[in-house]
This record gives C-alpha cells, sequence and structure tokens, in this order.
C-alpha cells in the first residue's frame, strides 16, 4: 500500500498551534484579591476597640462613656472620611491613598502603647486610626469594583465586604488571646504590625485603573480610557453631597445606612465582649462568638451579592433590617455565663445579616447617582459611621447609668424595624435619566 506524502503547507495557511492557549483569568480579578487580603490586612484595628473597654478601664480608671467617646470619634471618622478618600483616589489613585492610610493607621496604633491619658486615646486611636481607617473603608471597595468590574458587580462586592469580616474571624481571636494573656499593648503593637504589613502588597500589586495594563474592565465590551486625574477632591465630595442632598433616596439611604452602622459597628462590635463578660462570660469566650460572626457574615455577605444581581434590591434591604431587629430584641435573655444553643443560633443569624445591607446599598447609590456613585456611597457611609459613634458612646453612658445594656439592645430593635420602612419607599430611578445624573423624588 503506497503513503501518499504529505503536502507542504501554503504561506497562507494557518500553522496549528499544537498546544491549546489556556484563555487566563481577567487581570481584574488579581486586583480584587489583593484589595481582599488588604482589607483583611487592616481589619485588625477595628477588632481591638470592643477588647480594650475593660483592660483600659481596669488600669486607668477611665470610665466607659469616656472609652466610649475615643471609640465614637473613631467610628465618625471612619465614615466622615470616606468621601473625601473616594476623591483623592480619583485625584491621586487608590495605591496611594491606601498606603498612606495604611501607615497612618500603624502610627496611630502604635503610639497607644505610650498614652496616660483620655485625651491621649481619642488623638491616637479616634483621629489618627479613624482617619486612616476612613481612607480603607467600604468606599475603597466601591472605587475598585466601580472601575474594574461592569458585569459581577453586586457578587465582588459582597465579596469585599465580606473581607472585613474574616479579618475580624482571623484577628479577634489572636487579640483576645493576647489582652488575655499579656494585656492590651502587645495587641495594639500587633494591629500596628498588620497594618505596615499590607503596604508591600498595595504597592507592588494593586492598579488604579485597566487601562493601566491595556485592559478593558471585566465584562465591558469595549476599552475605556483612564479618566484624566481630578483636581480639587475636596470641592468634588462637597459637591456631589450637595447634589445628592437634594434628592429623596440619598436622605433613605443614608438613614437606613446610620442604622445599620448603630446597630453593627457601634453596638455589636463595640459592647458585645463586655456585655457578654458582664453576665460572666470569659473575654475569650465572648471574642470567639464575636468572631464566629465574621464566619456567617462572609457567607451571608456573598449570597447578598448575589442575591442584589438577581432581586429587588429594596426589597431585600427591608428583609435584612427586619431580621436583624428581631434577633436584638431576643439577644437579652440568651446573654449568659457560658456559650449555649441559643446563643449560637443568634450568632449564626445575626451574622448572616451583619453586613448583608452594603451590596445593596451600593447598587442603590450606583443606580441614583451614575459616575459619582462611589463618592455619594462615602457619604451614605458617613452617616453610617455617625450612626455606630452615637452608639459606641451611649451604649457605654447607658452601661454607666443604668447597669445594664438591655435598653441600648431593645432600641436597636426598634430602629431596624424603622430601617426596614425606609428602604421599602425608595424610589426607583426614572427611566431615561441620564447617567451621572441623580434621580429626583
Amino acid at each position: 500500500m503506497t503513503q501518499t506524502p504529505a503536502l507542504p503547507l501554503r504561506a497562507a495557511d494557518p500553522v496549528p498551534d499544537p498546544v491549546p492557549r489556556r484563555r487566563r483569568p481577567h487581570r481584574a480579578w488579581s486586583v480584587a484579591a489583593v484589595t481582599f487580603l488588604t482589607i483583611i490586612g487592616a481589619a485588625g484595628f477595628a477588632s481591638l476597640p470592643g477588647l480594650l473597654i475593660d483592660p483600659l478601664h481596669a488600669e486607668f480608671h477611665w470610665s466607659r462613656g469616656t472609652i466610649g467617646f475615643a471609640v465614637s470619634v473613631n467610628l465618625a471618622l471612619y465614615g466622615l472620611t470616606a468621601p473625601f478618600a473616594a476623591a483623592l483616589m480619583d485625584r491621586f489613585g487608590i495605591r496611594r491613598v491606601v498606603a498612606v492610610a495604611l501607615m497612618v493607621i500603624a502610627t496611630g496604633a502604635w503610639l497607644t502603647v505610650f498614652m496616660t491619658a483620655g485625651w491621649q486615646l481619642v488623638l491616637l486611636w479616634g483621629v489618627l486610626v479613624g482617619l486612616g481607617s476612613g481612607s480603607m473603608a467600604l468606599a475603597f471597595a466601591a472605587t475598585v469594583t466601580g472601575r474594574w468590574f461592569v458585569e459581577r458587580r453586586g457578587l465582588v462586592t459582597g465579596i469585599l465586604t465580606a473581607a472585613g469580616a474574616s479579618g475580624q474571624l482571623v484577628f479577634l481571636p489572636l487579640l483576645s488571646w493576647i489582652v488575655d494573656r499579656h494585656d492590651w499593648r502587645p495587641a495594639a503593637v500587633t494591629v500596628a504590625l498588620a497594618a505596615l504589613a499590607v503596604v508591600p502588597l498595595v504597592w507592588l500589586l494593586l492598579r488604579d485603573h485597566p487601562a493601566d495594563v491595556g485592559l478593558a474592565p471585566y465584562g465591558a465590551t469595549e476599552f475605556m480610557p483612564k479618566p484624566p486625574p481630578q483636581r480639587g477632591a475636596a470641592r468634588r465630595a462637597v459637591r456631589a453631597l450637595v447634589s445628592a442632598a437634594r434628592t429623596g433616596p440619598f436622605w433613605l439611604l443614608a438613614g437606613t445606612f446610620a442604622i445599620c452602622g448603630a446597630t453593627t459597628n457601634g453596638l455589636v462590635k463595640t459592647h458585645f465582649v463586655p456585655a457578654a463578660h458582664d453576665h460572666g462570660m470569659p473575654m475569650t469566650a465572648a471574642a470567639s462568638l464575636l468572631a464566629v460572626i465574621g464566619i456567617f457574615d462572609i457567607a451571608g455577605t456573598i449570597a447578598s451579592g448575589w442575591f442584589t444581581d438577581r432581586f429587588n434590591i429594596r426589597r431585600l434591604l427591608a428583609v435584612y433590617y427586619g431580621l436583624r431587629g428581631l434577633s436584638l430584641m431576643f439577644l437579652p435573655l440568651l446573654l449568659s455565663d457560658t456559650v449555649h444553643p441559643p446563643m449560637v443560633f443568634f450568632i449564626v443569624f445575626y451574622g448572616l445579616d451583619w453586613v448583608a445591607t452594603v451590596p445593596p446599598t451600593i447598587a442603590l447609590c450606583r443606580e441614583h447617582y451614575g459616575e459619582d456613585s462611589a463618592i455619594v456611597f462615602g457619604w451614605v457611609l458617613a452617616a453610617h459611621q455617625v450612626g455606630a459613634a452615637l452608639i459606641a458612646f451611649l451604649g457605654g453612658l447607658a452601661r454607666d447609668v443604668f447597669g445594664t445594656y438591655n435598653p441600648v439592645w431593645y432600641t436597636s430593635g426598634a430602629l431596624c424595624a424603622v430601617a426596614a420602612l425606609m428602604a421599602l419607599v425608595i424610589r426607583q430611578r426614572r427611566e431615561g435619566a441620564a447617567d451621572g445624573q441623580p434621580a429626583t423624588g
């Protein structure tokens, strides 16, 4: 049998590739991964205040109201800095702003080791760490998702929001063990070192815009050039606030998110450990429960991002706030000196709802305020932190006055019911409104 000779390839014929090329993941996913790790590394500072209340009270004899005031300054500046930080990211780039913020956090946490007076706690932990953490706020996640993603924004927002809970999960048991065994000062140093450790990661791997690496955002059909630096960051942040403040949805979003902050960062993150300790529960056990909230918060927030891409976001918000209010109403009945099954159920239930409100809130800001949505969300986040600051201070004051946290738990549960009603009346953006123009109503 004669063998037919192979015909030579012509110049016009394509040369077959013997090894199929693998399609590389879009660079947006690596940027999201770096952002996730950055928020985790910076989360240590947010885990510490609730663990400091009893040690500082015992060592310096400062009232819980004084310590709560320092925490409230921290929480308020965390929120009030966010819109300006979002504008600064447009001016100087994400990398520079986040790297400087991490170094400010490290400086404030390190210097608290040497404090001897209450005003120093306010200055260092309240002002310095508050300013640094505000630049690492959820507006950072909103800026990254807004620039790098067109598709899967809700899901990625949920994942990045869950990073804070992941950091809480990593740091809370460790910091509570350090405070319990070695005093609070080594815990503050640990927070400072964790913030510094993230700086090289941010500087080497984070990129400001897809155009920096010649890509379109994930899910975009065409290349989007990098916009020029936006000068006048403070003026732009204020202008976005003035424009948004003329609309009804802004005030409803700000009001609901203020209640969100009051019932999470201000109340549970700050006062759950000392409240459980009041009932005889060891600090390490209470801190571990708070860390377990972080486990289920990750699942709840990622699921919320998935839901945000598919369901009515106003109804989602109403459900989240309603369920949170119910859980807080039952908490005073569950606190005891041991960890028992009903308390574990509360931790799981509450953890699933912890920051599930964030993805739909960001989506509503994006729906109504277009190009300024990250900055407007920064102002909404400021309301979140003002609410958190008020409860952080009032919770400590209520404990000093009444000898119990019970009035604060019940009041916060009622506020969640108000937030659920507010979420339902947020109007949908009018069809045909131009992008970047706020909706009226």
